[in-house]
């Protein structure tokens, strides 16, 4: 082992939706060893209380087990072991909340968040680790694959390759995070902007016309690239789309996004012009695009670093979700994948929407950004 923490995961029961988790640590805190998992997710500002989906846990090292002793509701403390020896917990999530936040599973497909499955090691979070993605046992799962952008474990023994099961690494448990992993049977295309290599993954039954959504999405991409500057900050980038009947959401991470979306959403082949169905769905696009820059590079104090183990305050929330949310339509425009008088259109409705209501007679946008 190469990390001094590795986990592994496995869908091991797809039709009963767990996820079965492996956390080894080569050198554990020799007074005891703390586990802990996240609160939230950072991206989506409210506590979600992952650790209750954790529903069985054991811990053992040497073969023999190790009492594991819970703290509080998300927070384990391990007995000491002996010296030199490696410990390793093991759990199950129960991963049944189909959104961009958490983990779902079932025989279809799986996607999974690290704040939802990986056990944070406290006192050592800042740490290399390792995570090994194992395939579903059965003939039925031998098409699956994986989307990531976790960097591959390269010259180990197991490295993953592309869109592969196996062996991925990172730098500290912050970076293990903040990569989502989508595995199943899903369409997966690329294409390039501002030097940057950009992949689309949809996952679901649905009749995109994929070449349309990647010519549009290119250009979205590129201009915000120059708008920032060059270089970009990520050499590879993911769009993954969960596709359903009916659904919208999106969450950045530092070099891909987990979106949701309805199949009317999607361009179709055969389409004429833009439905507004589809501006939004490009709209979606942008504004988590346009956060790899705005709050994952340029973010609070109060979040460097994050605690995910409780709330973060800052009063800033309406400068990183207020001004993404300006340039996430401006930048369809300013592209040229839209016209002006859509783009007015788009923004009348932005404006009326904030004039219906009256939070804005009640609170600052500051004050708004702290609660």
């Amino acid at each position: 082992m190469s990390a001094a923490i590795r986990y592994t995961i496995v869908p091991s029961h797809p039709e009963a939706h767990l996820f079965r988790v492996t956390c080894t640590v080569t050198e554990p805190d020799p007074r005891g060893q703390r586990f802990s998992l996240p609160a939230w997710i950072p991206g989506s500002y409210m506590i979600r209380e992952f650790s209750r989906n954790i529903v069985t846990i054991r811990a053992e090292a040497g073969g023999k087990p190790v009492r594991l002793t819970k703290l509080d509701k998300h927070t384990w403390q391990a007995a000491r072991v002996p010296a030199g020896r490696a410990l390793t917990v093991e759990y199950e999530v129960y991963a049944w909340d189909l959104s961009v936040r958490a983990a779902h599973l079932d025989p279809t497909h799986g996607f999974f968040n690290g704040t939802s499955v990986f056990l944070a090691v406290e006192g050592q979070t800042d740490r290399a680790c390792e995570v090994e993605i194992h395939r579903p046992n059965g003939k039925a799962y031998a098409d699956w694959k994986v989307a990531t952008t976790l960097p591959v474990a390269k010259g180990e023994k197991g490295a993953a390759k592309a869109l592969g099961f196996g062996l991925y690494r990172a730098a500290d448990y912050d970076e293990l995070v903040d990569h989502p992993v989508e595995m199943g049977t899903f369409t997966h295309t690329t294409f390039k902007a501002g030097g940057v290599k950009h992949e689309v993954v949809l996952t679901g039954q649905h009749d995109c016309d994929t070449g349309r959504l990647c010519k549009d999405l290119a250009k979205i991409c590129a201009w915000q690239i120059e708008l920032f500057g060059k270089p970009a900050p990520v050499d590879r980038y993911v769009f993954m789309t969960m596709v359903v009947g009916d659904g919208y959401g999106g969450l950045e991470h530092r070099a891909s996004t987990a979106l949701m979306a309805s199949r009317k959403d999607l361009p179709w082949r055969g389409m004429k012009g833009l439905p507004d169905d589809y501006k939004r769905y490009l709209g979606l696009c942008s504004h988590e695009y346009f956060h790899t820059w705005n709050v994952k590079r340029i973010k609070p104090a109060a979040f460097v670093p994050y605690d995910l183990a409780q709330e973060n305050y800052t009063r800033l929330l309406w400068l990183f979700e207020g001004f993404t949310s300006y340039y996430d339509d401006l930048a369809l425009v300013r592209s040229g994948v839209i016209g002006v008088d859509d783009y007015l259109a788009l923004l009348s409705k932005t404006a009326s929407n904030v004039m219906r209501g009256a939070g804005r007679l009640k609170q600052s946008v500051a004050e708004s950004s702290f609660d």
